[in-house]
C-alpha cells in the first residue's frame, strides 16, 4: 500500500515556480524582441503560405478560404494568450513542458515533453525532406536520381531512397545551432524579412490583377466535383474543415516560449513577439489567400505550385517565378531553423530535472549552447528525413501540436485558481488578508477550558463560494482542479459527438442534439462555478489570458475536436512512441527525477526524525492552537 501511495504521489509532484527563475537560468541571455519575433514568423511562415492557401481553396473551401484562415487564427490566438502567460510568469526553457511540470505535475510534464520531442523532430524532417524535394524540382529531379542509384532503400514504408541531402542539411543546420543561438537567430531575421517580401509582392502585384468575378462564378460554370460556385461553394462545412487544415499553418510561434532562459526580458519580449508574429502571419495569410483566389479560379490552384502557376500561366509574368520561388527557398530555411530550435530546449529542460540522462543538459563554450542536445537533435531529425517521404512525416506533426496546446490551455486555468501555499487552509485567514481571527484570539487565556469546533464547509457552500474566499486555499483549490477536469471530460465528450455523430446532427436527430445540448449545458453551469472560485493574485503584466474562463475552456474544446480528426494510422503511431517513452519513464526518470530525489530525502528525514524523538512528550492542549509551536517540558 506504501509503494502504491508512492507511485501516485510520484505522478503529481509539481515543480515549484522559482521566484529568481530568471537569475538563474543556465544559458546566456541574449535574444531580444526583435529576435523573437523573427523566430516566431520564421517558424510559422514557411512554404504553407506558397502551397497552403491554394490547396485549402481547391478541395476545401474556395474563396471563402479567407475565413478559413480567420478562424484558424482565431484558434491560435487562444493558444498564444495562453503561451504568453506561461512565458511571463514561467521564464525557463522548454515551452509547454515547463508549464505542465508546473501545474499537472511530472507524469504529464514527461508526457508532454516526450511528445513535443516527436513533434520538433518531424517538424523538422518534414520540412528538411520539403525543401529537399523543392530544390530537386528546380534541377529537374537529379537529387533523386542520384541517390536512388547510390543510395536505394527498398524497404515498405520508407521514401525508396536515402536522402542525402535532406541529412546533410539537417547536420549543417544543427551546427550553425551549436554554434550560437544569437548567430543562428540572426541568419532567421535576414531570411524572414527576404520571406516577408516575397509574401508582399505576391500581394501587391496580385492585386493589380484581381477580379471580384472569381469570387462570384456560378455553379453552371463550375466542372463537376469543385462545389456549386460563389464565395462559399463548399458550404460552412468546407470552411470549417479548411479552418482545421489552416490551423495547421499557425503551427511553430510555440518556439518563442522555448527561449525563456535565453530572452533577455522574457515578461515582456515572450508575450509582445508571440502577438507581433501571430498579426504578421495571419496578414501574410488573409493577403495570399486573397489575392490568389481572386487572380484565378479556385479549381485552378490545386498544383504543388500554386502561386508559381497563377503569375505565370494564367498571367504571363514569368519573372514573377524568380522572387516566388526565392522566397519559398528562404521561407523553409527559417521553418527548418524555426523546427529545430525548439527541440534542445526541450531536452536540455528535461535533461536538468533528471527525467533523461544528464549529458543532454550539457552546455559548452562562452556561450553555453546546449551542444549535445543539439547535435543529437540534429542527428536525429536528419535521420527522420532521409528515411521517410514529406507525406508520411506530416501525418504526425499535429497530434503533438495539438496536446501540447491543449495542455497549455488547461494549465493556465489550473495555475490561476490554485493557492501559492497549500499548507494553511483555515478559512478564518483566508476570506480577507486584513482579518484577523479573533475568536482564537480571545479564547486563548483559558487554556484549560478551550475547545476548537472546526466546522467543514458543505459541498454546495465550496462550489458556490460562499464563505466569500477572495484567494485560493487549499478547499477552492482541490474545488476548481475537480471542476476543470470535468470540463475537460466533458469536452471531450461533446467533440466527440460532433465528429462522429455529424450525419445525424445535420438531419435533425432528436436524440443527438439533446445530447449536444445536455452536455453543453452543463460545461456552461461547471464554467460558471468555476468562475466564483477565487483567482491567485498575479501582477497585470503577466495576466495575459482574458475572458477566464471561457477562453481556455474554448481553445481545448477547438483542439480537441481537430484531434479527433485525425488519421487512425497517426493515433497508431502516436501510440507506439509513447508506448516506448512509459517506459522510459517508469524503468528510469521516475526514479532519477529531481522531485524524487527531494521527496525520498525528505521521507528519510522524517523516518529519522521520528526515531529520535522517542518517547513522545504529553503537550498541552492550548500549545496545538498556535500553529503547533510546541515548547519543551
Amino acid at each position: 500500500m506504501i509503494l502504491v501511495k508512492r507511485f501516485f504521489k510520484a505522478l503529481v509532484r509539481r515543480k515549484p515556480i522559482e521566484e529568481d527563475a530568471e537569475s538563474k537560468s543556465r544559458l546566456v541571455r541574449c535574444l531580444n524582441t526583435f529576435d523573437l519575433t523573427a523566430l516566431g514568423v520564421g517558424s510559422t511562415l514557411g512554404l504553407g503560405v506558397y502551397v497552403l492557401a491554394g490547396h485549402v481553396a481547391y478541395k476545401q473551401a474556395g474563396p471563402a478560404v479567407i475565413i478559413s484562415f480567420f478562424i484558424a487564427a482565431i484558434a491560435s490566438v487562444f493558444a498564444g494568450l495562453c503561451y504568453a502567460e506561461f512565458g511571463a510568469r514561467v521564464p525557463k526553457a522548454g515551452s509547454a513542458y515547463i508549464y505542465s511540470y508546473t501545474t499537472v505535475g511530472e507524469f504529464m510534464a514527461f508526457i508532454i515533453g516526450w511528445n513535443l520531442i516527436l513533434e520538433y523532430a518531424i517538424g523538422t524532417a518534414s520540412v528538411a525532406r520539403g525543401y529537399s524535394g523543392y530544390v530537386d524540382a528546380l534541377i529537374d529531379n537529379k537529387i533523386a536520381h542520384f541517390f536512388n542509384e547510390t543510395l536505394p532503400l527498398p524497404i515498405p514504408g520508407t521514401a525508396g531512397y536515402f536522402d542525402g541531402f535532406a541529412f546533410t542539411l539537417t547536420m549543417v543546420l544543427a551546427v550553425m545551432l551549436a554554434f550560437g543561438v544569437k548567430e543562428s537567430t540572426g541568419f532567421t531575421a535576414i531570411f524572414t524579412v527576404v520571406n516577408l517580401y516575397a509574401v508582399f509582392f505576391v500581394i501587391i502585384a496580385g492585386a493589380f490583377r484581381s477580379s471580384l468575378d472569381n469570387w462570384e462564378i456560378p455553379a453552371s460554370q463550375v466542372p463537376p466535383g469543385f462545389g456549386k460556385g460563389g464565395f462559399f461553394p463548399y458550404g460552412f462545412q468546407g470552411v470549417m474543415k479548411g479552418a482545421a487544415t489552416c490551423f495547421y499553418g499557425f503551427v511553430g510561434f510555440d518556439a518563442i516560449a522555448s527561449t525563456g532562459e535565453e530572452a533577455k526580458n522574457p515578461q515582456r519580449s515572450i508575450p509582445l513577439s508571440i502577438t507581433i508574429s501571430l498579426f504578421l502571419i495571419l496578414l501574410a495569410y488573409l493577403g495570399v489567400a486573397g489575392v490568389s483566389t481572386l487572380m484565378a479560379p479556385y479549381w485552378l490552384q490545386g498544383s504543388n505550385a500554386p502561386l508559381t502557376d497563377i503569375f505565370t500561366m494564367h498571367h504571363g509574368w514569368v519573372g514573377s517565378t524568380y522572387i516566388i520561388t526565392f522566397g519559398a527557398i528562404t521561407s523553409l530555411s527559417t521553418a527548418l531553423l524555426g523546427s529545430l530550435f525548439p527541440l534542445p530546449r526541450v531536452l536540455f529542460a528535461m535533461a536538468s530535472d533528471g527525467l533523461i540522462p544528464s549529458v543532454f543538459k550539457s552546455t559548452a563554450g562562452a556561450k553555453k549552447t546546449p551542444i549535445f542536445s543539439t547535435i543529437m537533435s540534429g542527428l536525429f531529425a536528419g535521420i527522420t528525413a532521409a528515411l521517410f517521404s514529406t507525406d508520411e512525416l506530416t501525418d504526425m506533426m499535429s497530434i503533438g501540436t495539438l496536446l501540447a496546446y491543449t495542455l497549455v490551455a488547461l494549465s493556465v486555468l489550473i495555475l490561476r485558481y490554485r493557492c501559492d501555499d497549500p499548507v494553511d487552509s483555515n478559512p478564518a485567514h483566508e476570506k480577507d488578508g486584513n482579518e484577523d481571527n479573533e475568536s482564537v484570539n480571545n479564547n486563548t487565556a483559558d487554556d484549560d477550558q478551550l475547545v476548537v469546533v472546526s466546522q467543514k464547509p458543505s459541498l454546495m457552500s465550496l462550489l458556490l463560494n460562499l464563505e466569500g474566499f477572495k484567494v485560493p486555499n487549499e478547499s477552492t483549490t482541490e474545488v476548481s482542479a475537480t471542476i476543470i477536469l470535468v470540463i475537460s471530460f466533458l469536452c471531450l465528450i461533446l467533440d466527440g459527438c460532433l465528429t462522429f455523430l455529424y450525419d445525424e446532427i445535420v438531419a435533425g436527430s432528436i436524440y443527438s442534439l439533446s445530447a449536444i445540448a445536455i452536455i453543453f449545458t452543463f460545461i456552461i453551469i461547471l464554467m460558471i462555478l468555476l468562475n466564483r472560485q477565487p483567482q491567485t493574485s498575479i501582477p497585470n503584466q503577466t495576466r495575459l489570458v482574458p475572458l477566464l474562463p471561457a477562453l481556455p475552456i474554448v481553445s481545448a474544446l477547438f483542439n480537441f475536436y481537430l484531434m479527433y480528426n485525425l488519421s487512425k494510422r497517426t493515433w497508431f503511431r502516436f501510440l507506439v512512441w509513447m508506448g516506448f517513452g512509459l517506459s522510459t519513464y517508469f524503468m528510469f526518470s521516475m526514479r532519477n527525477s529531481k522531485g524524487y530525489l527531494k521527496q525520498s530525502y525528505k521521507e528519510t528525514e522524517d523516518e529519522e526524525s521520528e526515531e529520535t524523538n522517542q518517547p513522545v512528550i504529553p503537550v498541552a492542549r492550548n500549545e496545538d492552537i498556535h500553529n503547533n509551536h510546541f515548547n519543551n517540558l
